[in-house]
C-alpha cells in the first residue's frame, strides 16, 4: 500500500501598514486554500463593529493578557497603537502538528518575534500599498477611524515599511485578486520545501525497494 507522508504546518505571516490590504489577502486564502486556519489573536483592543469574538480576535482586558504573558502563553505579543495583541502558543502547536497552515495577520514586532521562537516552521510576507494616496484613501474608506487615528496610521506606516527587508516576500498590493494569488503561489511552493516532510527519507527509501512498505 502507499506510504503517508506527514506534513508539519507552516507559520505564514502576512505585515502590512494598517489599510495596505493584509487582512483582505488572508481572509481570501482562507477562501481558496484547504488545509489554512487563521491566527486568531488575544487583543486589549475595543471590538469593532464588524468583527466578531473567536473568529477576528479574542478579546480580553489587560489584566487577563498581562496574566497569559506572565504564563508564557504567547508564541508572540506586542503592542501597537496602544492596544495588545498576542498569539496563543498552545492552539497554533497544535495546528501545525496537524499539518493545518496558520495564517497570521500581524505586524513586524509580531514577525520578529516568531523568526526568534519558530524559526523552521516560519514563511514571511510584507504586504506594500501602490503609494501612500491610495494607503490614505484605503483607510478613509474603512470609516472606522476618525481623522485623527488615520493621521496617526499614516505616521506609522513609514516605519513600519522599513522593516520590509526582514521578509522573505514581498507584495505590492495594488489589485487584492493578484495579490492573492501570489501569496496563494508562495504559500504552495512553501508547503513543497523537502524539509517540511516529517517523514521523507523514510518515504524515498521505500520508493527505492520497491515502492511497496511491508
Amino acid at each position: 500500500m502507499s506510504m503517508q507522508i506527514a506534513r508539519r504546518g507552516i507559520l505564514f505571516v502576512l505585515s502590512s501598514p494598517s489599510g495596505a490590504g493584509k487582512t483582505s489577502i488572508a481572509r481570501r486564502l482562507l477562501e481558496v486554500e484547504n488545509n489554512t486556519q487563521m491566527s486568531i489573536s488575544v487583543t486589549t483592543r475595543p471590538k469593532r463593529p464588524d468583527e466578531l469574538e473567536g473568529r477576528d480576535y479574542k478579546f480580553v482586558d489587560q489584566f487577563r493578557f498581562d496574566k497569559i504573558v506572565e504564563q508564557g502563553g504567547f508564541l508572540e505579543h506586542a503592542k501597537v497603537f496602544g492596544h495588545c495583541y498576542g498569539t496563543p502558543r498552545d492552539h497554533v502547536e497544535e495546528l501545525l502538528a496537524h499539518e493545518m497552515d496558520v495564517i497570521f495577520d500581524i505586524d513586524w514586532q509580531g514577525a520578529q518575534q516568531l523568526a526568534a521562537t519558530s524559526p523552521r516552521d516560519l514563511v514571511t510576507v510584507f504586504v506594500l500599498p501602490p503609494s501612500l494616496k491610495e494607503l490614505e484613501n484605503r483607510l478613509r474608506r474603512r470609516s472606522q477611524d476618525s481623522d485623527k487615528v488615520v493621521a496617526q496610521r499614516m505616521d506609522q506606516a513609514v516605519n513600519e515599511m522599513s522593516h520590509y527587508k526582514e521578509y522573505d516576500y514581498v507584495i505590492i498590493n495594488t489589485a487584492l485578486d493578484d495579490s492573492v494569488a501570489t501569496a496563494q503561489a508562495i504559500l504552495r511552493a512553501e508547503r513543497a520545501r523537502r524539509k517540511r516532510y516529517l517523514n521523507i527519507d523514510h518515504f524515498v527509501q521505500s520508493l527505492t525497494n520497491g515502492g511497496i512498505l511491508r
